[in-house]
């Protein structure tokens, strides 16, 4: 199968730690938080009882959850906490509710961006055991690129320390040479030795309007990535140390230090011209979480 590197377009360079800017803004957003705290409380489930902590999907004391965030305490409209920052360009973050999901209703993020645009939740000041750790997210994007050929788009993507190299475990590429043109998900990787490459895979199409689970594992013992989808594994998509789409060198993590979770896409001029992605239940651990029932 033909692993295609993205087009020659730049990709951003890795975001640095959280700013002693960021770190003023959060300071300031406590009192505001804490001021709209009792009425998105009372207003995050039915009845006036606050969500969090529900059955499936909550934030719970689990001590493998090494980052969480279900949305269900945070008041609706721009979304600001104090647990992770918010990295736009020409894109928006918003909390609100939402009625049409399978499995429960509660409250998404709603990632908006506008043509290469980008719009991420960002788990900065983020660790993991041995730079090892499990991920998972519930996510529906509305429309997935149909324009330009091999346009290029990013889901999750972690940073840190290292040779410089971006990994994203979660994104993909609208493939014209599958079933007539067609996105496709695929594990990547840009700005280290190995270069700009997605691996992508026929076996794992990418479908818009539906909720879909999705999960990854990356494990820092050979580098590798693996990725789950509605509680399947696709080890068409797995990337190791010496298996990837990149030069012919050794793909190394970085001391991951960041996670960022919403979406881009690299290239102008696309179909369609905005993006729409809601996402829940968005966790960080140390071992596999799972979908649930």
């Amino acid at each position: 199968m033909r692993r295609t590197r993205t087009p020659s377009v730049p990709s951003p360079r890795p975001p640095a730690g959280p700013s002693a800017a960021r770190r003023v803004r959060r300071a300031l957003l406590g009192a505001l938080l804490l001021a709209t705290f009792a009425t998105g409380a009372a207003t995050a489930a039915p009845g006036g009882t606050a969500a969090h902590g529900r059955g499936h999907g909550a934030c719970s004391r689990d001590a493998s959850l090494l980052f969480c965030e279900d949305f269900e305490s945070l008041p609706r409209g721009g979304a600001t906490s104090l647990d992770w920052g918010v990295d736009t360009e020409r894109g928006t973050l918003t909390v609100e509710r939402e009625r049409g999901r399978g499995h429960r209703q509660g409250q998404v993020l709603h990632v908006h961006t506008e043509d290469n645009g980008h719009a991420f939740l960002e788990a900065d000041g983020f660790s993991a055991p041995g730079n090892s750790f499990f991920g998972r997210m519930w996510l529906r994007v509305a429309a997935f690129p149909t324009a330009p050929d091999w346009a290029h788009f990013t889901l999750v993507e972690a940073t840190g320390e290292g040779d410089g190299s971006v990994v994203r475990p979660i994104g993909g590429q609208y493939v014209p040479e599958v079933d007539g043109g067609t996105a496709l998900w695929g594990v990547g990787s840009d700005g280290g030795p190995t270069g700009d490459w997605t691996n992508w895979r026929a076996s794992a199409p990418a479908a818009a309007g539906e909720w879909t689970c999705v999960e990854w594992e990356q494990d820092a013992s050979d580098n590798r990535i693996s990725v789950w989808l509605d509680g399947r594994a696709q080890p068409d998509l797995t990337v190791t140390t010496t298996e990837h789409g990149g030069n012919p060198v050794d793909f190394v993590f970085p001391r991951f230090d960041t996670v960022r979770i919403g979406w881009q896409l690299y290239q102008a001029g696309s179909a369609p011209g905005s993006y729409d992605v809601l996402l829940d239940d968005v966790a960080l651990a140390t071992h596999r979480l799972g979908c649930g029932s």
